[in-house]
């Protein structure tokens, strides 16, 4: 039996939370500070836009970071990389708490989008290697269960920490939480890929390593599904702000309880994916909720067009397209890893750069087609989905059914 497996079934609970902690770095890094803007901007004697800057260079960190991650856990096994990463990422917080100008604040940032991003990288890549086909899956979706209380319940603390102590406090926070998962991975994450020296780290070797992976025709299909998922959900987070406030008239705390319904429908989404995938193959499910998950959202855009689409409707009509957008992932992710095994650090990176690419031309679309109503951010997320219909029905190749673990 698979020492990994026989791990995870004597420590599940202990397992998955760690796993999550992993992956949850980053949305805590990003949304705990959000509330902080004006009091870093008063702080470094700068404008919001400046600071803004600093939540751009994270991003770049992530997506850099992830390309150098992929080799490095496939060479030297996923513990190291993942802890090494850990602590870069504590380093950093600590400069942020003490930069005393707005470039070094940005640099700081961007260092520590480096190494939080090893988290998103090295959980999926240890998922995959204790586990495959549904049962991945259903494992995804447990992770991203726990995972998603993160965007909840940051903001709150981030608020309560600058109210209470001062913004450079909540990167004081970030540090001690990045080095309490340090801790947590030395005691009770398990090496599940020993090193593997073929491997090499060279970087004309390391581009091939990532072609290699992209020609892969099922990890080919269903990466690019998870992207145009990804970049539809991009154009929700960009657009949420002007819908909601600007166009529905809901106040800021209003907005903040909207936001705060649909991250749980996220989290519920995926304990109903688990569900499904009890009952289901992973392929069917992921296209059955595709579908729809295009009709709820293309009867939103006619409804948009045509005048008809009230308030309610458009507030249920979102909920659900983001309830369908857990279960997309989770599943699409799990089938582009399938075929993976010695390189599944490499395939993990590429598809997190994938979703960072999508999200960020979504993104930039949005603000390139924005006309002051809700028609381009639907559109986006219509266009987005129907891009993944196409990729799911069309050339979706046919994936190990290997058999259910037991």
């Amino acid at each position: 039996m698979d020492p990994g497996r026989t791990l995870e079934r004597k420590q599940p609970a202990a397992l998955i939370i760690v796993l999550a902690s992993i992956m949850a770095i980053g949305p805590f890094s990003t949304d705990m500070y959000l509330p902080a803007f004006l009091a870093i901007a008063r702080g470094l004697k700068t404008d919001i836009a400046h600071v803004g800057l600093s939540l751009t260079s994270f991003f770049v960190g992530v997506s850099i970071g992830q390309i150098v991650y992929g080799p490095l856990l496939d060479r030297y096994g996923r513990k190291k990389p993942l802890m090494l990463g850990f602590l870069a990422y504590t380093a950093a917080s600590v400069g942020c708490a003490f930069s005393p100008t707005i470039p070094v604040f940005v640099a700081m940032r961007f260092l520590a989008g480096v190494g939080a991003c090893v988290g998103i990288v090295g959980s999926r890549a240890v998922v995959r290697d204790l586990f495959s086909g549904t049962e991945m899956a259903r494992m995804l979706s447990l992770l991203m269960m726990v995972f998603g209380i993160a965007p909840i319940v940051a903001p709150t603390i981030g608020s309560l920490v600058v109210s209470v102590s001062g913004w450079q406090y909540i990167f004081v926070v970030l540090a001690a939480i990045g080095f309490l998962v340090f801790l947590a991975m030395g005691r009770f994450l398990h090496e599940t890929k020993g090193r593997d020296a073929s491997i090499s780290l060279h970087p004309k070797d390391v581009m091939l390593e990532y072609i290699d992976v992209f020609r892969n025709r099922v990890f080919l299909t269903y990466g690019l599904v998870t992207a145009a998922a990804t970049a539809g959900f991009f154009a929700y987070i960009a657009g949420s702000a002007f819908v909601y406030m600007s166009l529905l008239g809901f106040t800021e705390t209003g907005f903040g309880f909207i936001y705060g319904g649909n991250v749980v429908g996220l989290v519920l989404s995926n304990q109903v994916n688990r569900i499904l995938l009890r009952r289901h193959g992973i392929v069917k499910v992921l296209r059955t909720v595709t579908v729809v998950q295009f009709l709820l959202i293309l009867f939103l855009l006619i409804g948009g067009l045509a005048g008809f689409a009230g308030k309610a409707a458009i507030l249920c009509l979102i909920f659900c397209y983001l309830f369908g957008f857990g279960c997309i992932t989770s599943n699409a992710i799990a089938l582009a890893l399938q075929p993976f095994t010695r390189n599944a650090g490499s395939a993990s990176a590429l598809i997190g750069s994938l979703q960072m690419v999508a999200g960020a031309l979504s993104s930039g679309l949005l603000t390139w087609l924005h006309n002051g109503t809700i028609i381009p951010v639907i559109s986006i997320m219509a266009g987005t989905t129907c891009i993944g219909l196409i990729l799911l029905f069309g050339s979706a190749p046919i994936v190990d059914r290997a058999p259910r673990d037991p």
